[in-house]
This record gives C-alpha cells, structure tokens and sequence, in this order.
C-alpha cells in the first residue's frame, strides 16, 4: 500500500541512529524532522506530528543514562506513539450470542460503504454466525441492486423495498423480519452522505432514533486525508459512532491524514478495507499495524486470527525435527488463503516490508495455491503424510483425479521437497538461538521467537 512509504521514510530517518553515529541530541533531532516531514507528507494532523515530536523528546531525555542502544529507544518510541495516535483505548461492541444485535453503517457518499457492509457481514458468517443484510439507502440509484448482488454472492440473507422511499419504514421492516427469524447480526446499509447536507442527515439520525442500533459504524474513505476530519466531527455529534472502518487506505497518499482523524471520533478501527475481493478486510491493531508499517513485523497477531496455534504445536516439533509432510504444506496452505495475498502475508515478516513484491499478482498467487491443494486433495492419506512414495504410476492417478497436468503436480513436488529441504538447514540456527535464549532470553530473538511464538518451548 501508499502507506509503505510513510513506513519507508520513518525507517530511513532511524537509519541514522545506528551505532556507527556519534550520538548528540543534535542528530535526535535531525531525526525527528525527517520523521515529522514523512508523516506530514503523508497528511497526518501537524497537531499529532508536533505532539508525537514533543513526547518522543521528552521520553529520549528522562532515559537518556539508561539506555544502551539509542536506535532501539528512539524506535520503540515512535512506535509507541504512533500506537497512541492510532488507539482510542475504547474498546469496539462485541456481538451477543443468541440476541439480535443491530449494526448500522454510516458515512460519506463513495466511501465504499455498501462494499463494506457485505465484507463485514462476510467475517461474521464465517465465524459461525446468523447474518443478514438491509438496504435502507434510498438516496443512490443502483444500492439496492449492489446489495443485493454481494448478499447472493456470500449467500446472506437480504430485505430490501424498491418502491418505498421511506428509508426508516424499510429498517424497521427487516429489522422486524430478521428479529422473527432470530438472526444474530442485522447490518443496515444507509444513505451516503455529507454534512452539508442537512435532510440526508437529518434521516440518519431518524434511523438511528427508531432503533437505538447496538453498534454505528463510521466507514471511513481513506484517499480524503485531514479533509474525514470534520465530517468525522460531524457524524460523532449526529449519531453515537461506536466504531470505524477505512476504507482504500491502499492506494493513496493521505492515508495518514485518515488514520489521524479518526481521533475525531474517539472511536476505535475495527477494519481496513485492503482491497475490492470479498475477503479483503482485515482486523485492526494498533500496534501491529505500526510494526508493520515500519518493517518491523506483526505476523503472530494475524496469523493466530486464521490457525489453531494449540492444533499446530505437534506439527511444528516435527517440523523442527526436519519433518516437513505434503500434509504440513496443505495445512500451511489452507491458513494462507484465508489470511489473504501473500504479498501481504510476507509484509508482516520483519526486515523484508521494502522487498517488491509486485511481479507476481495476487490472482495469480491465490489460483497458484488453489490449483495445488485440488492436487493434494487427489493424493491418498498415506502420500500426503509421506508414509508412501508417490511413483510414475501414482502421478498418473493423481492427475486423472484433479485434473492437472503431470507436469504441475512434479512441480510442486518438487516445491515440497525444496521447502523441507530448507526447514532441515534451519535446525542448527533454531537449536543455537535455543541454546543462547535459555542464557539470555529475549521475546521474539529471530527465528527461534517466531517458531516459540507458535509452538512453545521445543
């Protein structure tokens, strides 16, 4: 995304504190300029940039005696109140089981709301819950038919009244429908809208009086910068926004500027919207975003979102053992689609945020993935768990069975192998960091952290 190259700039300008620099409080603050112009670059607030400046000064001076590696203070510190101008330190609704719980989405004309409402009703369905989808937009031609074309595509259930122009009377009838049929996520789609214009807000807060939603939901667009500051004002004193959503946060330069005025709202992001797929929506932490953002990591938050870690622990001692099964690749395979692009997997790996990784699109990568498990899904349980070897006569079924070319299953074969070939050489690297750990012991110490983060002690 844009924003990589806010994460770029901040990582360039810490560059500068490594241990091969003279230190002085000159050189900090040559440092904070450059981090104060990226992020000004970039659209954030100059009142959370000077903020932001001001703290990380004042933290470098009170344990200026006591720190021995000023790169790894002064970063710790930007990340810290990065995280702080990104967490409203409220906490968002949390759905109730068994009750009707009402969430009605709001925002500005073209932010992608009504998008977002599907990819919003998506996340719950998968997770197990009764979800249901209501246009109460009555304002933009053609809502109603999108709407309902995204409902049918997830298969969600969907009220929607094309004659009717009232936009409360049409909540209060699916709300009445879905409540009857004891559906546990009702998510009312309204009129886009702008604070200028008072008759459209003035319906909002119609909509939002007759049911007193569980949860309003802002739906931020990313690509207006400082500009969502005062319609997210607005919207705060015209409805009780629990929550914030961003949308096309990927693409454009003011990314920043959107992340700050979320502060407006004094609500928490809940989601970004990372892109047009159903799918593409992924959950916000503060933290982990900003590690991400700055090449520093935050895999472990996403990844225990989509894995059964506890499931995983037997198959990561074997893989630390070396044994690495067509099995161990499917599952790894599985839990990747559902965490979406590998672009964006391998974003979250420290140290590799600047690689490109732009020649491989990520159609290509997720058909790629598809087309290898219909062929592990054509091998046989003792081939999978590498109990049989698979012969010329065996590829020749497997092939029949899924519909793929000899050519393709040798192919990743020949990937597996490679993969386990790589885990084996890693085994030293994981033993000595084991070693050097129980001695010195560090959260998240390189590779050792990673598979410990996952795995617990080997």
């Amino acid at each position: 995304m844009v924003l990589n190259d806010l994460g770029k700039k901040i990582s360039g300008a810490l560059l500068k504190l490594s241990k091969d620099y003279s230190f002085d409080e000159s050189l900090l603050n040559q440092v904070l300029k450059e981090i104060s112009l990226a992020l000004l670059q970039s659209d954030v607030n100059v009142k959370y940039v000077k903020q932001l400046s001001d703290n990380i000064l004042e933290k470098f001076k009170m344990e200026e005696g006591s720190a021995t590696n000023i790169k790894k203070l002064i970063q710790q510190c930007v990340v810290q109140e990065l995280t702080m101008m990104l967490d409203s330190k409220k906490q968002p609704f949390s759905l109730k089981r068994g009750k009707p719980n009402i969430i009605m989405f709001v925002g500005l004309q073209g932010a992608g709301k009504t998008t977002i409402c599907a990819k919003y009703a998506n996340q719950w369905k998968k997770k197990g819950w009764r979800t249901s989808l209501i246009c109460a937009d009555t304002f933009r031609a053609g809502s109603f038919n999108q709407l309902y074309q995204l409902a049918m595509k997830i298969r969600i259930p969907f009220y929607g009244n094309i004659t009717e122009t009232d936009p409360v009377a049409i909540a209060k009838e699916g709300v009445k429908i879905f409540q009857k049929q004891n559906y546990e996520v009702i998510i009312i789609d309204t009129s886009g809208r702008h604070m200028q214009e008072s008759e459209l807000f003035d319906e909002m807060k119609q909509i939002y009086s007759a049911f007193c939603p569980s949860e309003c939901i802002f739906v931020m667009d990313g690509s207006n910068g400082q500009a969502c500051f005062n319609q997210a004002q607005a919207f705060k004193k015209a409805v009780d926004v629990g929550s914030v959503i961003i949308t096309k946060l990927d693409g454009h330069s003011k990314g920043g500027g959107a992340l700050s005025a979320v502060a407006a709202t004094e609500s928490p992001i809940i989601f970004l919207g990372t892109g047009e797929h159903i799918d593409d929506l992924e959950t916000f932490k503060a933290e982990s975003f900003v590690r991400r953002l700055l090449g520093l990591g935050g895999m472990i938050e996403t990844v225990s979102e989509v894995v059964d870690l506890e499931s995983q622990k037997q198959s990561l001692k074997l893989i630390a053992k070396g044994q690495f099964t067509l099995r161990d690749l499917q599952q790894n395979y599985k839990s990747i689609l559902k965490m979406g692009s590998l672009n964006q997997f391998i974003s979250m790996i420290p140290g590799i945020q600047n690689i490109n990784q732009g020649q491989i699109s990520q159609k290509e990568q997720i058909n790629k993935i598809k087309q290898s498990l219909i062929i592990m899904d054509s091998m046989s349980n003792d081939e999978l768990n590498g109990i049989t070897q698979i012969t010329q006569k065996q590829l020749f079924r497997i092939s029949k069975g899924s519909g793929q070319p000899i050519e393709s299953i040798n192919q990743l074969i020949q990937e597996h192998r490679n993969f386990a070939r790589t885990l084996k050489k890693l085994i030293p690297s994981i033993k000595d960091c084991d070693s050097k750990t129980k001695k010195n012991p560090k959260k998240n110490d390189g590779i050792y952290g990673l598979l410990q983060a996952f795995s617990g002690k080997f």
